[in-house]
């Protein structure tokens, strides 16, 4: 834990507290960087701690106890949670007549029971404060288009979509903001390590940008409505895909 006081920052993220899942690489890392850059206080929730400037808390996100334990750590060290950015997730590809049910609730609990959990877990100190942004990082899969050997993922991150839209609804009497991000092709260790090169330069070609996505992508629109400034957008999801979708 070697994060700064948000004091010494700004940004408009500046005394704000975020909690990350799954930010210690890919996405999440290139989140929980972005929301530091802008002043936020972040502590990241991940089962493996890698080399990171944030607090890290070990955390099995779909395990309940264990989420709302740790949430309440947080809220004891830094008297309230401002920010939660649901981003844990995993992916294995695997046709789906050869999935096994240990394989599809894996990526269910992972992917999805954990935006279930965290969200329940945050959501009695938001609503005391009558504050709080939730955003979710859903996908295009399983929203815009359907991938192959990615039944689970796409089932997971359909199933998101739909949980923020619902969620929305009842918490914006409350001031708590709940919106999602639906990702394109993003290249992170994940995505490069279940696809070869030939794989990879096809997609790239089908994309109307003609590059993958970084993480940063995606980090930027998250910063902006993990802010005040995107305090009349709730219950929405915004595509970033480079145009992919659009064809």
């Amino acid at each position: 834990m070697n994060i700064e006081e948000g004091k010494m920052f700004g940004g408009i993220l500046k005394g704000k507290v975020a909690i990350v899942t799954g930010g210690t690489k890919g996405i999440g890392k290139g989140i929980a960087d972005k929301l530091k850059e802008q002043g936020a206080r972040v502590v990241v929730f991940a089962r493996h701690e890698e080399k990171s400037k944030h607090y890290f808390v070990k955390c099995d996100v779909s395990n309940s106890l264990e989420v709302k334990n740790l949430v309440e750590w947080t809220v004891r060290k830094f008297k309230k949670i401002d920010i939660l950015v649901n981003n844990a997730g995993v992916y294995p590809f695997v046709a789906f007549k050869d999935m096994t049910e240990q394989q599809w609730d894996e990526v269910i609990n992972n992917d999805l029971k954990s935006v279930f959990n965290c969200t329940k877990a945050v959501l009695p100190f938001m609503m005391n404060r009558k504050y709080g942004k939730i955003v979710s990082i859903a996908s295009i899969a399983g929203y815009k288009v359907g991938f192959p050997n990615l039944a689970h993922y796409c089932a997971a991150k359909a199933g998101i979509v739909g949980f923020t839209k619902a969620v929305a609804l009842e918490l914006a009497e409350f001031g708590i903001n709940v919106n999602s991000v639906a990702p394109g092709a993003i290249l992170t260790p994940g995505v490069s390590g279940g696809l070869d090169v030939e794989e990879i330069t096809h997609l790239i070609q089908a994309i109307p940008e003609k590059r993958m996505g970084q993480p940063v992508d995606i980090a930027d629109t998250v910063a902006f409505l993990c802010s005040d400034d995107s305090v009349y957008i709730t219950g929405q999801v915004i595509v970033i895909d480079g145009g992919y979708t659009l064809q």
